[in-house]
């Protein structure tokens, strides 16, 4: 008999516009390739047209998730959508018997990360968590490089990130720079969203290090803010583990100048610099920073898992990010961010869009980096005291307490 041919498997996006359509651009070649088949976009507004990818013929386009689920009845989900409405979204996927992409952050609390494995486990289905980031030859490069002992012994994990975003940026929706909306948590600040990558890489970095996702113990925090939102543009947060170094994070979205992102790892023996956005690497021994090329897509990563469950891992399962969401479930009662004005603050023109930088951002959070220390540690003179949180909790289970101090 000839041998069969497997249909390729049906995907669907919803959230097809704003960040949605990067993930419109990723599935084009594929769909053209017949290695899956796009079969539906959702948006509650008009999907806008996108030159990379346009939309193929045959697929259809709706405002509600719900009757493209009834519809179409696709085998994957990319779920690009704010993150407050993702486990609601993910459950009615879940159901209806698709697998999911779930963009970062997959959810914003502890107790909504336990209620989401708990319905991957009842439906049997798995979700890969838009951490791209994590599946660079050039973060797998360092950690092989640690294994290895290049550094010696690792004392301390730490990330800079400086980009900037113009006040338009926190009008693009109503949910921008708010801390919670109609009831629900939302944390759209630069260590939950746009540069939770640096946090996550680092995080990475320690799981590498001890053999499992790290599970924080404490995070000390501060953050900052020049415009009259609710949640940080530039914060300094330091996590410490049960074991293992701990991790800095010093980011910024008010940046006089731009910093990419790089992942600094300090040993007894030398220090590695991973640039994770652009996968560049620089080790011990190196003369220049090496662009390592090879990144393995998240969405072609789980089709390869669907055929061969066994044979080919996840990359970003659910369950590795739940550290993270530790993380996020601590700084939801952080108090709001401090204002920083006046003289602190440049009004700036950013092609043609207003901007704000904060004045000295970027030696500040190099600085915090290379000493492992918070700002308030070191004399900033702007810098208040950090947000404290012990953190106790079982990994598995995913419940979590906090002791505020």
């Amino acid at each position: 008999m000839p041998p069969t041919t497997v249909p390729p498997t049906t995907v669907a996006v919803i959230g097809a516009n704003g960040h949605g359509r990067s993930h419109r651009r990723l599935i084009a070649p594929l769909h053209a390739e017949r290695r899956l088949r796009l079969v539906a976009l959702v948006d509650v507004q008009p999907v806008r047209d996108e030159p990379e990818a346009p939309i193929p013929p045959g697929v259809e386009v709706f405002t509600d998730h719900r009757a493209m689920l009834a519809a179409t009845r696709p085998e994957v989900v990319v779920i690009c959508t704010p993150p407050h409405t993702h486990l609601p979204i993910a459950r009615d996927a879940l159901a209806a018997g698709a697998d999911l992409l779930l963009e970062k952050p997959p959810v914003l609390s502890l107790a909504e990360h336990e209620e989401l494995t708990d319905a991957l486990a009842a439906t049997g289905r798995v979700a890969q968590i838009g951490f791209q980031a994590l599946g660079s030859a050039a973060l797998t490069a360092l950690t092989d490089a640690l294994a290895a002992g290049r550094l010696g012994a690792v004392t301390r994990i730490a990330t800079v990130a400086a980009w900037q975003r113009p006040d338009a940026y926190y009008a693009r929706s109503p949910w921008a720079g708010r801390r919670f909306l109609d009831g629900r948590p939302v944390l759209d600040g630069a260590l939950v969203n746009p540069l939770a990558h640096a946090v996550m890489q680092c995080l990475a970095v320690a799981e590498a290090l001890g053999g499992a996702p790290p599970w924080p113990a404490a995070i000390e925090v501060e953050r900052y803010r020049v415009r009259p939102i609710e949640v940080e543009d530039t914060a300094v947060l330091r996590v410490r583990f049960r074991a293992g170094p701990p991790v800095l994070a010093a980011v910024t979205l008010v940046a006089e100048e731009f910093v990419a992102g790089e992942v600094v790892v300090t040993g007894t023996t030398g220090q590695a610099v991973l640039e994770y956005p652009t996968d560049r690497l620089r080790l011990p021994g190196d003369v220049v920073t090496r662009r390592i090329p090879g990144r393995r897509g998240l969405l072609e990563n789980l089709l390869a898992h669907r055929a061969d469950p066994a044979g080919v891992p996840l990359i970003a399962p659910l369950a590795r990010t739940a550290p993270f969401t530790a993380l996020l479930d601590a700084l939801r009662a952080a108090p709001e961010p401090r204002l920083l004005d006046g003289d602190l603050v440049d009004v700036v023109d950013d092609a043609g869009q207003r901007a704000r930088h904060l004045r000295g951002v970027v030696d500040v959070l190099r600085r915090s980096a290379e000493q492992g220390a918070l700002p308030s540690e070191w004399g900033v003179p702007w810098a208040t005291p950090p947000y404290r949180a012990q953190l106790t909790a079982h990994p598995q289970a995913g419940a979590a307490s906090r002791k505020i101090r």
